[in-house]
């Protein structure tokens, strides 16, 4: 179930799985899945060797499984329909067809609506997934993730980087790292920052898809870098709590020397310690001893996506640090 288009796995709280299988325990209509059907013929779509691959209907299969398997058990106040007197609150699969075994064979034979799809164009089913969600609340990242065109597939293998995978200590699930792999390969696609918000990083993934020479150079020097960084920063190191940073730590860390690398952490460690004393200065003392600089940066940090707030945290990252270490 892990297509390169569809969100990641384990999205639903345990109590939105429950209320599906609420519903197909009282007999509600569930939304159609959406399978890619390989059972036609070789597909080069199905790297995997499997007759089937989920389009559309991922979070709701896992809850299915989940269920059967006992990971998830009915919500509390589940009420079923045909008989409220029951009480199956909390209950199993395993409890219902120990004790209520009509009811987990309804659960057994319960048709699930199906839609078979047979393509050999990734980028229609691409574009099936992107339009079966649009009514959802896909983020920005997982749509560009289910866009057409080789850019998608560069920035999927960024987000795979070790720097993601073992430094940073932001939530991932709904793209997080995806979102931040996109916007420095967007930097290092132009040579220099750029917005971030979601219509320029839509239009650079279209965009970049069209030259893909350029777009494997930007992704080979965003992998090299990264790989300076993750030297740098520490497993899930404090200093990256939000995705929000990455951008500009990547670009102030690739324009300062590699013999520098061994003190930028110490660096990085005592700015956010002066900009924290900085702001409590500012609510207790008023104007005196406030470092205006530290509080720009404050400012500058609540938009995080705006051209300027990148070049002017980046500058004032290296006006800091050049002082920092002479």
């Amino acid at each position: 179930m892990d297509a390169s288009y569809q969100r990641r796995g384990r999205l639903w709280s345990a109590a939105d799985k429950a209320y599906l299988i609420d519903s197909i325990l009282n007999g509600f209509d569930v939304p159609k899945l959406y399978l890619a059907d390989f059972t036609y013929a070789d597909s080069k779509l199905n790297k995997k060797r499997l007759p089937y691959a989920v389009i559309d209907g991922k979070q709701r299969l896992e809850a299915i499984f989940d269920f059967f398997e006992g990971t998830v058990q009915l919500n509390s106040d589940f009420v079923f329909l045909e008989n409220p007197a029951l009480k199956l609150g909390g209950l199993s699969y395993r409890d219902l067809s120990q004790n209520h075994g009509e009811i987990a064979e309804a659960f057994d034979n319960y048709n699930l609506s199906i839609m078979s799809v047979i393509t050999n164009k990734e980028e229609l089913i691409n574009e099936l997934f992107v339009r079966l969600n649009r009514s959802k609340p896909l983020t920005g990242a997982e749509v560009r993730n289910a866009m057409a065109g080789p850019a998608p597939e560069v920035i999927r293998q960024i987000s795979k980087h070790d720097f993601f995978s073992e430094c940073v200590s932001f939530q991932v699930l709904r793209g997080q790292d995806l979102n931040a792999a996109a916007k420095i390969i967007l930097f290092e696609y132009f040579g220099e920052p750029q917005e971030t918000k979601k219509a320029s990083l839509d239009a650079f993934v279209l965009a970049a898809s069209k030259d893909r020479n350029r777009l494997e150079l930007a992704g080979r020097r965003t992998y090299s870098t990264l790989d300076d960084l993750t030297g740098v920063f520490l497993p899930k190191d404090r200093l990256l709590l939000s995705a929000g940073v990455v951008p500009v730590y990547y670009w102030f860390i690739r324009s300062i020397k590699q013999r520098q690398y061994r003190i930028v952490r110490e660096f990085l460690v005592q700015f956010e310690e002066e900009r924290w004393e900085n702001r409590q200065k500012a609510e207790t003392a008023g104007s005196r001893g406030i470092d205006k600089q530290l509080l720009e940066y404050d400012r500058l940090n609540r938009s995080t996506n705006d051209l300027t707030s990148h070049i002017e945290r980046v500058r004032i990252l290296a006006e800091r640090f050049s002082r920092f270490a002479s």
